[in-house]
């Protein structure tokens, strides 16, 4: 039942005019529409309220005249629609069927059965598949995931589909966008240590050389500048580290964050090799006030002899800033 016909039916019910099996069909409607409900409440409350009022008993001239105008107006009304007889038999045949538990048990044992036998002739005519073929050439690549199986009713064929992880190689200038963001997943991606490395040597060169090192920014990837600066950091090979460190050379005087992660790198790198070459990095910018203090705070507290000499002497090379 929709909500226009609910209000239309809430109002002869209202009266005591509607019929048995719409008036079940209105209180589940009622039950399940909050709108609904709400404006039944309101009628009830109307009616409640116009229960208080004197009840004055209409003239017969009114009486008359208003049964006159009801004639005449039935009289211009259409004749009922096909889909509202039909509508209305059919909620009578529901209040009837509910009215008669022994006939609704019947309907639903009578669906079930129909429905198994249904069932039961589409799988012994269902299409058997064919026989799969089984495609074991290693050449093609791993498989990477099953994405569909399908077994026929009733049989012992499966068809498995899947996806293969397969093996590819571009050639191309280090200049070249495609090949740079292979290289930036070679230092995240790597199968080996050597290929984590040797791409982290080449994005080094290309920074050394000045090939556009600073413009190159990838969502996924990240930056050529950014990438180094993490291998610098946290790589577990002081060899990777140190390679990282002379890619980031050119770009210490005029980058802030590649100062600051120089500078993370004397502080806090375990190898002297790598933390030295920090040191020679900073030359250029020794006289900026964060430097020094870096420099000093080694030259005078960490437990390296090398380490503070080498700090020591580049604070020697420029005049002490207060």
């Amino acid at each position: 039942m929709t909500c226009d016909n609910a209000q239309q039916n809430m109002v002869m019910a209202q009266y005591g005019e509607l019929l048995d099996e719409m008036q079940f069909a209105l209180e589940q409607h009622l039950s399940g529409c909050e709108n609904c409900r709400r404006e039944w409440k309101a009628l009830q409350a109307l009616d409640e309220a116009l229960a208080l009022l004197p009840v004055t008993e209409p003239s017969p001239n009114l009486l008359a005249a208003a049964r006159v105008r009801l004639d005449e107006v039935l009289d211009t009304m259409p004749p009922r629609s096909l889909q509202s007889r039909l509508v209305a038999n059919m909620f009578r045949w529901f209040g009837t069927v509910q009215g008669a538990p022994a006939l609704t048990t019947l309907l639903l044992g009578a669906g079930f059965l129909s429905g198994n036998l249904l069932t039961r002739y589409q799988v012994a005519h269902a299409p058997r598949l064919p026989s799969p073929v089984i495609l074991s050439n290693a050449s093609n690549g791993a498989i990477a995931s099953v994405s569909g199986i399908v077994q026929t009713p009733d049989s012992e064929q499966v068809q498995v589909n899947y996806n293969r992880v397969v093996p590819e190689t571009v050639q191309g200038s280090l200049d070249d966008p495609q090949i740079r963001s292979l290289l930036l997943l070679g230092t995240k991606l790597a199968t080996s240590n050597d290929v984590h490395a040797n791409s982290v040597a080449l994005l080094a060169n290309e920074c050394i050389a000045g090939h556009r090192c600073d413009g190159d920014t990838d969502g996924a990837t990240g930056s050529i500048r950014g990438v180094l600066l993490h291998s610098a950091r946290y790589d577990k090979s002081p060899t990777v580290r140190l390679k990282a460190l002379e890619g980031l050379q050119p770009y210490v005087e005029q980058d802030q964050r590649v100062r600051d992660g120089v500078l993370e790198v004397l502080m806090h790198d375990s190898d002297a090799g790598v933390r030295t070459r920090a040191i020679s990095l900073l030359e250029p910018v020794e006289a900026d006030t964060s430097v020094r203090q870096v420099l000093r705070s080694v030259s005078t507290r960490d437990v390296n002899p090398a380490i503070r000499t080498a700090s020591f002497q580049a604070l020697q090379g420029t005049a002490d800033i207060q």
